[in-house]
C-alpha cells in the first residue's frame, strides 16, 4: 500500500509512476503536489493507493516528524514507521485505520450529495450480476473480506470442530469388510481401523482459500492479519496460479457444496476478490479511483451532518444570506444567559487546515459578517409590524429576540471556527481550543460594551479528525445524537468561560421604577447592560475587566449604586437567583450542616477538634490597613475606608470584588493579628486629591490620583476568629502565582466570606 500527503510537495522522480493516471502536474522546480484526498489502484504499480488529508501534516512533517516522502511506501522495510521506536507500528497501525475511514467518508459524501462534482469516482469494471455484484471497488472487497474475518470468528470454530468431530471414531463395517485380521490369545486384533475421515472436506478448503486471500492482502497491500487456525496457506506461485483463473474456477467446482447463509456469504467475498483480481489484470491501462477534489467540502459536511441544525428547522435567509454568503453551521440552542426562554443561533465555520495554519483575516471578517445578519435577520422578523403575516409568525417560533427595547441592548451572539486536528493516534470525542497564539477573535466599536449590536466575538476549537470521520461514516444516529448535544453543551459552556475571563458581570435590582431609571442612567449604561427574555424587573450589567477599564468601571458602579442593588453574576446561571443567596454566619454552619443530613438534631462541635468552616456564601470582605493611630482616628471619625485606584502602588488589582464587599477587617500595618471588623454600607463614593484634603487626611506622597471610599456602618462581631496574618499570606501566594506579580504589603486585599482562614479553637468543654 503506498501513502501520500495532500498539497505536499513531492520529488516528481519519487512519485511518478504511483500517479500515473490521475493528472498530477510537475512545476518548474520538479516538485509535485495531488490536490485530492481518497483512493485509486494503480494497475502499473498494482498496488493500492490512499490520498490522506493535509492534516496530519505539521511543518510539512507526518505527525510533526516523518517526511511523507519517506512513508510512501509502508511495506518497505526501512519505512520509519515500521520500526518499533517512536511508536512506529502503532502509527502505521493508525494510517490503515484512517485510510480506510477516509475512503468511506468519501463515499458516504457522494451518496448524500449525488449531484456533488468535486467527487470522482470511476471503477475498472463491474465485478458481476446477481449475487456476486457485491461492491464496487477492489477495496470495498478487500474491506469486506477482513470484515468478515473480525465478525465471524465463532462461525470458524463451530466449523472446525463440527468438522473434526468424530475423526478418531472408528467405522467397523469398513473395518471388517477391508482390514486384515489377526488373532493374540483369542482375541482380534486390527492394524488398519478405518475411521470417519472424509478425504475431501470442502468446509476446510473453502476456509482454506479464504485465509490464503487474507495472507494474500496482508503481504500485498500491508492489512493488519492473523489467524489461530494452524492450516497450510495457499501461497506464492500457487496462489498465483489462483489469481489467474484457477481461483474462480475452483469455487465454482464447490460452490454446491455449501447450504449455511455464512458459508454462502463466504464463497461469495471469496468468488468477488478472485473475479476483481483478473478483471484488474485485463484492464492493465486503466486505474479505478475514488477521490475529493475539495476535501474541505467533504469536512465541511462532516461537521454540519454531526454539529448543525436540520435544514427545516433552518431559516433559508440564515443559511444562504441575502448577501450571497453561505454560513457553514447554524444551529439553534441555549442562551448563554439562563433564564433568556428563547433559543439563540449558534453560527459555525470549519477550516480544514494543516496544523499550523492561521486564519485569515478574510475569514475572520466573513465570520462577523454572518453574525450581523443573522441580527439584522432578526430585528426584520419583529420590527415590521405591518408585514408580519402567518409565515413570519412562523419563522419566529423558538427565536428570541436578539436586541431588548428597554435597554436596547443585544444578546451575545456565540460564533466560532471548528478546525480539524490529529495530534496523537488516539480516537476521542474531545472539542479542544487550538493550540494556538490566537484562540479567539473579536470585532467592536466601541471599548466595554459587550451588549452592543457591533461588539461580536469568535472562538476558534479544534475537533478530533478521525473521531468525527468514523461517526460521520457509521451512520448510527443515536450515537449522533448524543454526541451533537454533548459537544454544543460544551460550545456554550466553553463561550461563556471565554466571555468570563474578559468581563465582570452583575445583576442590577432596581430601587425604583426601572424605566425611570434606565432612561436617567442610559448614557452611562449603553451598550453594558441587557435585560434578558422572561426577566421583568432586573438587568444584567457587562463590564471589561481590562485594567484600562478599572477605574471607569468602579466609578460607574459607585455611580448607580443609589438606583440598584448590586449581586455579583455568573453567564450561564439564572440572574433571578443571584440576589437571594443568604450569608450564612460562621455559628450558623452545625445547623445548616444538620438541615443537609435531614437530621433532626443539630449537629455537635466535635470537642477537641479544630472546626472546618466551607464555603457557603460569597460576601466579599476587604482586608485594609491602618498605618498609624493619626490614620486609625481618620478612619473612624470620618466613618470613611479609602482605597487607592488606578496604575499606582498598593492600587486595588481586582474589580469584581471592590464593589461587592460588605465588611472590612481593619487591621494594624505593623502588627496583623491587631484587628477589628466593621460592617460596610452600599453607598460607595469616588473622591480626589480635593475631597480627600477636605477632611483632613494624613497626606501621603501619592494623592494626585483618585479613591475609592467605602462607608462604615459600626463595628461587628459577625466575623469571628479571622487569621489575618494567614489568609493575607495565602492570597498574595495565589496572586504571584497567578500573574506573576506580587501584591505589595499594605494593599487591599479581597476575600470571599467562606475563604477566611480562621483561628482555630477548641471547644471549651473538651
Amino acid at each position: 500500500m503506498r501513502i501520500l500527503i495532500e498539497e505536499y510537495q513531492y520529488d516528481v522522480t519519487k512519485v511518478k509512476e504511483i500517479l500515473q493516471g490521475i493528472g498530477a502536474l510537475e512545476n518548474i522546480e520538479g516538485k509535485v503536489s495531488i490536490h485530492y484526498v481518497g483512493y485509486f489502484y494503480n494497475t502499473t504499480i498494482q498496488d493500492c493507493v490512499f490520498i490522506l488529508p493535509k492534516v496530519l501534516l505539521e511543518k510539512d512533517k507526518v505527525f510533526g516528524k516523518y517526511d511523507p516522502a519517506d512513508i510512501i511506501h509502508l511495506e518497505e522495510g526501512n519505512n520509519p514507521l515500521n520500526k518499533q521506536e517512536n511508536n512506529g507500528k502503532q502509527e502505521l497501525s493508525f494510517i490503515y485505520e484512517l485510510s480506510v475511514w477516509v475512503y468511506r467518508a468519501i463515499n458516504v459524501f457522494k451518496e448524500y450529495n449525488r449531484d456533488s462534482q468535486i467527487v470522482l469516482f470511476k471503477q475498472i469494471a463491474q465485478v458481476g450480476q446477481g449475487k456476486r455484484h457485491l461492491n464496487n471497488m477492489f477495496l470495498d472487497i478487500l474491506l469486506s473480506l477482513l470484515k468478515f474475518n473480525r465478525e465471524n470468528q465463532d462461525f470458524f470454530f463451530f466449523t472446525i470442530k463440527n468438522t473434526h468431530k468424530g475423526h478418531n471414531k472408528i467405522n467397523w463395517t469398513k473395518t471388517l469388510s477391508h482390514s486384515q485380521t489377526f488373532m493374540q490369545n483369542s482375541e482380534p486384533i486390527y492394524l488398519n481401523p478405518v475411521n470417519k475421515r472424509r478425504l475431501v472436506n470442502f468446509d476446510e478448503e473453502l476456509m482454506v482459500i479464504f485465509l490464503s486471500i487474507l495472507n494474500y492482502i496482508h503481504k500485498e497491500y500491508g492489512f493488519p492479519f492473523k489467524t489461530e487456525f494452524n492450516y497450510e496457506l495457499i501461497s506464492g506461485p500457487q496462489f498465483k496460479h489462483y489469481l489467474n483463473g484457477y481461483g474462480k474456477r475452483r469455487l465454482r467446482e464447490i460452490k454446491y457444496k455449501y447450504f449455511s447463509d455464512k458459508a454462502l456469504e463466504l464463497w461469495n467475498l471469496c468468488y468477488a476478490f478472485f473475479e476483481k483480481a483478473s478483471k484488474i489484470r485485463e484492464n492493465s491501462e486503466e486505474n479505478e479511483y475514488l477521490l475529493a477534489k475539495n476535501f474541505e467540502i467533504v469536512f465541511e459536511d462532516i461537521i454540519d451532518e454531526l454539529l448543525g441544525g436540520r435544514n427545516d428547522e433552518l431559516p433559508k435567509e440564515l443559511k444562504d444570506q441575502a448577501d450571497g454568503k453561505r454560513v457553514d453551521h447554524l444551529y439553534r440552542y441555549k442562551s448563554l444567559i439562563e433564564s433568556d426562554d428563547e433559543n439563540i443561533y449558534y453560527i459555525g465555520d470549519s477550516k480544514y487546515y494543516k496544523r499550523d495554519t492561521k486564519i485569515g483575516e478574510e475569514a475572520r471578517y466573513k465570520q462577523f459578517t454572518y453574525a450581523r445578519n443573522v441580527i439584522q435577520w432578526n430585528l426584520d422578523l419583529f420590527l415590521d409590524e405591518k408585514q408580519i403575516v402567518e409565515q413570519k409568525a412562523e419563522e419566529r417560533k423558538g427565536t428570541g429576540m436578539l436586541r431588548d427595547k428597554l435597554t436596547e441592548g443585544y444578546n451575545i451572539i456565540p460564533n466560532f471556527f471548528i478546525s480539524a486536528q490529529q495530534k496523537d493516534l488516539k480516537k476521542n470525542d474531545k472539542i479542544t481550543w487550538v493550540d494556538k497564539d490566537q484562540k479567539n477573535f473579536s470585532s467592536r466599536q466601541f471599548d466595554n460594551r459587550l451588549f452592543d449590536r457591533d461588539t461580536l466575538l469568535i472562538c476558534h476549537y479544534d475537533v478530533n479528525f478521525l473521531y468525527v470521520v468514523s461517526l460521520y461514516v457509521r451512520k448510527n444516529e443515536g450515537e449522533k445524537n448524543s454526541w451533537r448535544e454533548k459537544v454544543r453543551k460544551q460550545f456554550r459552556q466553553e463561550t461563556i468561560n471565554h466571555i468570563e475571563s474578559r468581563f465582570d458581570f452583575h445583576v442590577l435590582v432596581p430601587k425604583g421604577n426601572l424605566e425611570d431609571l434606565i432612561e436617567r442612567n442610559f448614557k452611562k449604561l449603553n451598550g453594558k447592560i441587557y435585560q434578558p427574555n422572561g426577566a421583568d424587573n432586573l438587568l444584567i450589567l457587562a463590564l471589561d475587566k481590562g485594567k484600562n477599564f478599572q477605574f471607569e468601571n468602579l466609578q460607574l458602579i459607585s455611580e448607580i449604586e443609589k438606583d440598584f442593588h448590586i449581586y455579583e453574576y455568573h453567564l450561564g446561571n439564572d440572574p433571578e437567583e443571584a440576589g437571594k443567596t443568604i450569608p450564612y454566619q460562621y455559628w450558623e454552619i452545625p445547623q445548616l450542616m444538620a438541615a443537609e443530613n435531614n437530621s433532626k438534631e443539630e449537629t455537635q462541635y466535635p470537642k477537641g477538634k479544630t472546626i472546618e468552616y466551607k464555603k457557603y456564601h460569597k460576601t466579599s470582605v476587604l482586608f485594609g490597613i491602618f498605618k498609624n493611630e493619626e490614620h486609625k482616628n481618620w478612619i473612624l471619625r470620618e466613618k470613611r475606608y479609602n482605597v487607592r485606584l488606578g496604575e499606582r502602588a498598593g492600587a486595588v488589582k481586582r474589580t469584581r470584588q471592590v464593589t461587592s464587599a460588605q465588611y472590612l477587617v481593619l487591621y494594624n500595618l505593623k502588627d496583623e493579628s491587631q484587628y477589628e471588623v466593621y460592617k460596610l454600607s452600599d453607598k460607595h463614593e469616588i473622591w480626589d486629591e480635593q475631597k480627600m484634603k477636605a477632611t483632613n487626611y494624613p497626606m501621603d506622597d501619592d494623592m494626585k490620583k483618585q479613591y475609592y471610599i467605602y462607608t462604615l456602618e459600626g463595628k461587628t462581631d459577625k466575623l469571628a476568629k479571622v487569621d489575618v496574618k494567614a489568609t493575607l499570606e495565602r492570597e498574595r501566594q495565589e496572586f504571584k502565582d497567578n500573574t506573576k506579580e506580587e501584591i505589595r504589603k499594605g494593599a487591599p486585599i479581597y476575600v470571599y466570606e467562606g475563604e477566611i482562614i480562621r483561628e482555630s479553637f477548641v471547644d471549651k468543654d473538651a
